[in-house]
């Protein structure tokens, strides 16, 4: 090819939008193209951690087909017609978790690791990075759930609730209960099941506002178009509470929230009753340190709370956050700056930063 040739071609390869996905090993591109490099006769999806190709040796494809029809053959490192690396080790981590779940007692790493065809080392860094945990610490996070489940769930003991969980001692449990339930069995059997919650939903510039109350503070803040379909949300996290429509005086609170919706700057100064893993809410604690006006990436959570390579666990829990706008996780935006998913619309999240850089 002639210099002039080349040239035309890497000016057209960087001019063409795609290439700015591969640049920046974007992920999120995956599936909607691959690109082919003449020089290896490889074609690769976006987000390959291969080496980046000149431009001038790059040709965009729609699909891994239309490549390997031009003759190009996939690339061993990304496998571009296949799972990605991420999605595969997504997919070791669900199946560790499930095998975690299912065993009476924590199955040791090094039996773990080699079940999933990997290193001990680099098993525990992908399941940390992706679950935001470690396995123990994932062990010790389902058996929390599985006691406050049996506690609501069952009428004899709590003793058998206990033994239920998988405790086989009670006094390894009544050890680790606070930590577990933030109160004593009896108290978390017995609010759980008469907790009256107040609610009343409203209207803002978003649509329908629903905000909900226990007597620790503010448990949900949910955002839609249809109210019926909020308050049966809250009815479906919150099944053995008392569901109390607010009076008067709840409506003012209702007021409160509204006008911090829309004006964002004159803050929320609320207790909040916030129900997560202990990973969950670090990371909310972390997004209720952003100031109105700023934004963050996934990655720049998981920095603040010491966990750098948990950006997609950041990611899950920003999505697992009831408590809107309170809880700003409409603050976290992909490293590019654009925005990603958001609970409640795009469109909201879009809104809400609009109603804060505007302030």
């Amino acid at each position: 090819m002639s210099a002039n040739a080349m040239s035309e071609a890497r000016v057209l390869t960087e001019q063409d939008p795609r290439w700015q996905s591969v640049i920046a090993r974007d992920a999120d591109a995956d599936g909607a193209f691959v690109y082919a490099v003449k020089t290896t006769g490889v074609y690769c999806r976006p987000s390959c951690p291969s080496r980046t190709a000149k431009p001038a040796n790059v040709t965009f494809y729609a699909s891994f087909a239309d490549a390997e029809a031009a003759g190009f053959r996939p690339c061993l490192r990304c496998n571009p017609a296949g799972q990605s690396p991420a999605q595969a080790n997504a997919a070791i981590v669900a199946e560790a978790c499930r095998l975690i779940e299912a065993s009476d007692a924590l199955p040791k790493l090094d039996d773990l690791a080699e079940r999933m065809g990997m290193s001990r080392f680099h098993f525990h860094r992908q399941f940390k990075a992706i679950t935001g945990l470690t396995p123990r610490r994932w062990a010790a996070a389902h058996r929390a759930r599985k006691v406050r489940d049996e506690l609501l769930a069952r009428d004899d003991s709590i003793a058998g609730a206990i033994y239920g969980a998988g405790f086989n001692a009670n006094s390894r449990f009544y050890e680790q209960s606070n930590e577990v339930l933030g109160m004593t069995p009896t108290a978390y059997r017995n609010g759980g099941r008469n907790a009256d919650i107040r609610f009343a939903v409203g209207q803002c510039s978003l649509g329908a506002i629903l905000v909900a109350q226990s007597d620790k503070g503010i448990c949900a803040i949910t955002l839609g178009d249809d109210p019926d379909a909020l308050v049966r949300d809250l009815q479906d996290r919150f099944p053995r509470a008392n569901i109390i429509g607010g009076d008067a005086g709840f409506e003012k609170l209702v007021a409160q929230v509204v006008g911090f919706v829309e004006a964002p700057r004159i803050g929320l100064d609320l207790p909040l009753d916030i129900r997560g893993t202990a990973f969950q809410q670090r990371v909310w604690q972390a997004l209720r340190q952003v100031p109105a006006g700023q934004t963050v990436s996934y990655a720049d959570i998981a920095r603040r709370i010491g966990e750098p390579k948990a950006f997609r666990a950041v990611a899950q829990a920003c999505g697992a956050n009831h408590i809107a706008v309170a809880i700003p996780c409409h603050r976290v935006v992909r490293n590019d700056g654009a925005l990603s998913g958001y609970r409640w619309g795009v469109e909201r999240k879009r809104a809400l930063l609009d109603k804060e850089t505007q302030a």
